[in-house]
């Protein structure tokens, strides 16, 4: 390499680019070191990005010719004089999610990994309603974790057991915990607490039910796992609890997932029908609480406060009850598998949109949330 440096003007850095984890491994971590030892002397030009961008170890160049936008993390000390191209990107492809998001980005399962190594999630719902946590538990699962904790009432545990005793290939993996009696309660936050430790992430919400103890144990909860550095979901009836005091969920790795109504009860604003206003109150929104927004609705609107994305893959049929609780699993397993908020929303809102479009190529206006689920597995097997 040297000696092929020594006979050149100029130095193209085309090694390794954003898909890149970790620290640079040998080779290339040599080149990296040997191309930095010809800075001053040397034009080095970096395209896309600064191999290693983001390590200890990165290329130090003076141009980097980046294409269609400048990537996360670019600045004029790490990647010299910046110069955007245009690659023939299609708007749509910025501004929609797709496939790209979920080949690149979902955490594949290393060979010498242990059972729990690959996403744990808790889900704390039920007393009111039955099938919702467990609909979230198992789209989790068939998302790709490894065990999947619910935190409900004795009465669901029971119904559950009796589930996975008629059909014990569908529920297996769901481990439930009878932790309050009727409806979630403070007096349950000691042992829930308990599973939390347990989990990656935590799922709040499904079929708990809105009366004023629940609520006020949600905020309770929601401020252990903000304190713990759990990640995040917020769903359907613990938008309305987090409403009431929105500092809980401030500056954290949390993702809310609230339809039109369920985001007034968030943050107390009616959102306009226009949807690039909806994309604006979102982002902004987003932004001020420093989380990440899954706006549902005809086309999803997805902001962490600085970036925006939409979906709009999905259909009429899924309507049906319990698709909401589908999306708060699958959201809640990227979570729990590494994947940062942002695109833990983006990924989630695809794969649950796609597998609901399976679903509705064989079942129609009949399918079922649990439909939507089992198709989960096809797209993985599809995209990845």
């Amino acid at each position: 390499l040297e000696h092929l440096i020594k006979g050149s003007d100029v130095i193209v850095d085309a090694l390794l680019g954003v898909g890149i984890t970790g620290e640079p491994r040998e080779p290339y971590k040599s080149c990296i070191m040997e191309i930095n030892r010809w800075k001053g002397r040397k034009k080095i030009v970096s395209l896309d990005i600064p191999t290693g961008l983001g390590s200890k170890i990165s290329i130090k160049p003076d141009l980097t010719i980046t294409f269609h936008d400048i990537k996360e993390g670019m600045n004029k000390e790490n990647s010299g004089e910046i110069v955007i191209v245009d690659i023939g990107i299609p708007d749509d492809a910025v501004r929609y999610v797709g496939p790209g998001e979920l080949k690149v980005l979902y955490p594949r399962n290393k060979p010498s990994s242990h059972k729990g190594e690959n996403g744990v999630v808790l889900v704390i719902g039920g007393g009111k309603y039955i099938g919702a946590p467990a609909i979230s538990g198992l789209a989790a699962l068939r998302t790709g974790i490894d065990l999947c904790y619910i935190a409900t009432s004795k009465k669901v545990k029971e119904v559950l057991s009796e589930i996975i005793e008629k059909k014990p290939l569908l529920p297996l993996n769901l481990i439930v915990f009878g932790v309050f009696d009727e409806t979630l309660d403070k007096k349950s936050i000691p042992e829930i607490e308990r599973v939390i430790e347990r989990a990656d992430t935590v799922l709040v919400g499904p079929g708990l039910g809105r009366e004023e103890e629940i609520e006020n144990t949600v905020l309770e909860l929601v401020k252990i796992c903000k304190t713990k550095g759990k990640s995040l979901v917020v769903d359907a009836d613990a938008i309305k609890a987090v409403g009431k005091d929105v500092d809980v969920i401030k500056n954290s790795r949390a993702v809310v997932t609230p339809h039109a109504g369920e985001f007034f009860n968030l943050t107390g604003e009616k959102l306009p029908k226009d949807l690039e206003e909806r994309e604006i109150r979102a982002r902004e929104w987003a932004k001020k609480l420093g989380i990440t927004i899954l706006l549902k609705g005809e086309e999803d609107i997805i902001s962490d406060g600085r970036r925006v994305k939409r979906n709009k893959i999905h259909n009429p049929a899924m309507t049906v009850g319990g698709t909401g609780d589908v999306l708060a699993g699958i959201v809640s397993a990227l979570l729990a598998k590494g994947v940062e908020p942002f695109y833990a929303a983006c990924i989630g809102a695809f794969i649950n949109g796609y597998a609901g479009n399976l679903a509705f190529e064989k079942f129609s206006y009949g399918m079922l949330a649990t439909d939507i689920i089992d198709m989960i597995p096809e797209v993985l097997k599809k995209h990845l």
